[in-house]
């Protein structure tokens, strides 16, 4: 699938005055593209609060990152889990109304998730790099930066607020911005999850040969209806090259039951990423330990 990094509305100076000239395929075409759009405006404005330099700053005296994939492989129960910290999306908007992320973050340590992923975006999840501070004060488990990440500053920011790992999705990221991006995150310590929807993506990363944890989105990004089927098709597809180069492999997306998981994990996934069918419900602490086998 093909995403569009920018509007098509390219800019023309006449008599000193810049003009966008009309396009007439200057609207988002899906969410993801609508997102990626947002996120110019929000790292622009974000550089103009924190400079790179800064965030320099506050790296230097930060101490060592955690091994979030060796957490994954440790894990007693299989698959390992990564809870997500998500306070709404795009297709659900508000997932949960009493938001407490050190509240959660320390329910699911508790409950026996293996890693945590909290979401930065602003404007489509309501999260920030704030949340993802104060729950990093919380928690001893690793911690998965889970934005849509464009940027090096944007590494630098996940860095600086105490991230271990960083979401790279291969849908809007080109080959050359995946093997740049990750060379800046195994820099500042950071694990690197790339994200892949489909076969052409997968194969695209793998073509790439750096990474060492992947994750099989089962969601659509234009339709957003998930189905399992996803992560049995790719992972039996690239199955002997998982193998060969020892990838940790997460599913992500539409997994609700314990079944969910071990139907996953026979299927080839080490790990699984759920986020909104536990911050659905009213009792989290009971949904991880449902989904850990220690209910």
């Amino acid at each position: 699938m093909e995403i569009r990094r920018r509007p098509p509305n390219p800019s023309v100076k006449v008599a000193n005055l810049e003009y966008a000239i009309p396009h007439p395929d200057s609207k988002p075409r899906n969410i993801l593209e609508e997102i990626v759009w947002e996120k110019d405006i929000e790292v622009e404005i974000a550089r103009k609060k924190v400079s790179l330099e800064d965030l320099k700053k506050k790296i230097k005296d930060l101490p060592k990152t955690k091994d979030f994939v060796e957490a994954l492989r440790n894990s007693k129960s299989k698959p390992a889990l990564i809870s997500e910290i998500k306070k709404a999306s795009p297709s659900k908007g508000i997932i949960r109304e009493d938001f407490d992320a050190k509240m959660i973050g320390k329910i699911y340590q508790e409950g026996g998730a293996n890693c945590i992923s909290v979401l930065t975006d602003k404007k489509f999840f309501q999260g920030g790099f704030d949340v993802l501070v104060e729950v990093r004060k919380e928690v001893e488990i690793p911690i998965l930066c889970k934005d849509f990440i464009l940027y090096p500053y944007q590494l630098y920011q996940a860095r600086a607020a105490g991230a271990d790992a960083a979401l790279l999705i291969a849908a809007i990221l080109s080959d050359s911005d995946l093997k740049y991006l990750s060379k800046v995150a195994k820099n500042l310590g950071l694990t690197t999850l790339v994200e892949v929807h489909d076969s052409q993506e997968f194969e695209r990363v793998l073509n790439i040969s750096k990474f060492k944890l992947i994750g099989i989105n089962n969601r659509n990004l234009m339709s957003f209806k998930t189905d399992l089927e996803v992560t049995k098709n790719l992972a039996g597809k690239f199955s002997n090259r998982i193998k060969e180069r020892s990838i940790t492999l997460v599913s992500e997306s539409g997994l609700f039951t314990r079944e969910d998981l071990a139907l996953v994990n026979s299927y080839g996934a080490d790990a699984v990423l759920v986020g909104e069918s536990l911050m659905s419900q009213k009792d989290i602490l009971y949904g991880v330990k449902k989904l850990t086998g220690k209910a």
